[in-house]
C-alpha cells in the first residue's frame, strides 16, 4: 500500500498499524463503490441523456443543465475504475498505470469536475432569470446548449495547465519556463480558485437573488410559462449534493497548497491519516456521478413521462401500435 510505504524501520508500530487499517477501509469502501455505486451511476446516467435526447422537444432548460452533467458523470464513471483498481485504493489492485495514464486521469477528473459544478452553477443563475424574467428566453433551450459548449471548452482550457505540468516534467530542466512550471501546488491552486471558490460565491449569489424573489410575490407567479416549482426543490437539491460531495476533495487541495509546506508532509506523522482523507475526498468527488442522475431520476416529475414514451416508441419500432394505426385511419379519412 502507497501510504506504507513510506515507513522504514525507526516507525512506530503503531503508526504503521494505523497505516494498514487505513489501507483496509479505504481497499472496502472502493470495492463497495465499484460494486455498487459505479454500475447505477453508469445506468442512470446513460438512461437520463437517451431519454431526454430522444425527446428534445420536450426538454426545458434544467433537463439541458443536467444532462450536460450526466455526461460529466458518464466521464467520471470512466475514471474511476482506473483509479479505484489500482494500488493507491485498493490492497487488492489490478495493474499500475504509469505517468501517461497518470496525466490523462488527472485531465479527465479535472474537465468533469469543472464541467458539474459550473453547470450547477449556471443552473442556479438561470433559474433565477426564469423566475425574474420568464417570458424573455434568454434562459431558453436554445441559449443553455451553447452554454453548456462554452463550458466544456472553458473545462478543456482550464485543465490545460495539468498537461503542461506534464511535459514540462519530461523535457529538460535546464529550461527557466519549466522549471518554473514544475509546481503541482500551482496547478491545484488554480483548480481551487477556478472549480471551487468562483462557482461557490456565485450560487450564493444566485440564492440570495432566488430567496428575494420569493419574498416578493407578484402577480407573475401563476404564469403558467414558468417552470415546474418541483425544479426549485431538484434546483436546491442538487446544488446542496453537489457541494457537500466536491467539498472533502478541494479541502484538501487547499490544505496541499495552502497549508503544507513542500517538503514537510514526507515526514509529518499525520501522513496516513492525510492521504487516506484525500482518497476518501475523491472517493465522495466520484459519488457525484451516481447522486445527481438518481436524484434527477425521484425529484422530476416529467421524467417517468418521457421513459414511458421512450419505451413506448422502442416497443412499437417493429410494429405499428393501435394508436398510431387509429391516427392513420383518421389522417386518410
Amino acid at each position: 500500500m502507497w501510504i506504507c510505504m513510506v515507513y522504514n524501520e525507526t516507525d512506530t508500530s503503531v503508526d504503521f498499524r494505523l497505516c494498514r487499517d487505513f489501507g483496509l477501509i479505504l481497499s472496502i469502501l472502493s470495492l463497495i463503490y465499484l460494486l455498487v455505486c459505479f454500475p447505477l451511476g453508469l445506468c442512470y446516467n446513460v438512461l437520463l441523456v437517451v431519454v431526454n435526447l430522444s425527446n428534445k422537444v420536450s426538454m426545458t432548460m434544467p433537463d439541458v443543465y443536467f444532462v450536460n452533467m450526466a455526461i460529466a458523470g458518464l466521464v467520471l464513471n470512466l475514471v474511476a475504475p482506473v483509479e479505484l483498481l489500482s494500488s493507491t485504493f485498493t490492497r487488492w489492485h489490478v495493474w499500475e498505470y504509469n505517468d501517461e495514464v497518470y496525466i490523462t486521469l488527472l485531465i479527465l477528473f479535472n474537465i468533469s469536475s469543472l464541467v458539474i459544478m459550473y453547470s450547477t452553477t449556471l443552473l442556479s443563475l438561470d433559474y433565477y432569470i426564469e423566475r425574474a424574467l420568464p417570458r424573455t428566453y434568454m434562459s431558453s433551450v436554445y441559449n443553455t446548449k451553447h452554454v453548456c459548449g462554452f463550458i466544456w471548452g472553458g473545462a478543456v482550457l482550464t485543465s490545460f495547465s495539468s498537461l503542461l505540468f506534464y511535459v514540462c516534467n519530461h523535457i529538460s530542466t535546464k529550461m527557466v519556463e519549466c522549471s518554473k512550471m514544475q509546481n503541482k501546488e500551482a496547478a491545484d491552486s488554480i483548480m481551487m480558485f477556478i472549480g471551487y471558490v468562483v462557482p461557490a460565491l456565485a450560487v450564493l449569489y444566485a440564492f440570495v437573488l432566488i430567496l428575494r424573489i420569493r419574498k416578493e410575490s407578484t402577480p407573475l407567479d401563476q404564469d403558467s410559462a414558468r417552470l415546474d416549482p418541483s425544479i426549485h426543490r431538484l434546483l436546491l437539491a442538487s446544488v446542496c449534493v453537489q457541494f457537500v460531495l466536491w467539498t472533502p476533495y478541494y479541502m484538501t487541495l487547499l490544505v496541499h497548497t495552502v497549508v503544507v509546506a513542500p517538503g514537510y508532509i514526507s515526514s509529518a506523522r499525520y501522513l496516513p491519516t492525510y492521504y487516506f482523507l484525500r482518497c476518501v475526498s475523491k472517493l465522495l468527488a466520484f459519488s457525484s456521478s451516481f447522486a445527481m442522475p438518481l436524484m434527477y431520476r425521484q425529484m422530476n416529475k416529467n421524467f417517468s413521462n418521457k421513459l414511458q414514451r421512450l419505451l413506448r416508441r422502442l416497443h412499437c419500432r417493429d410494429q405499428s401500435c393501435p394508436r398510431e394505426r387509429s391516427t392513420v385511419q383518421q389522417v386518410v379519412t
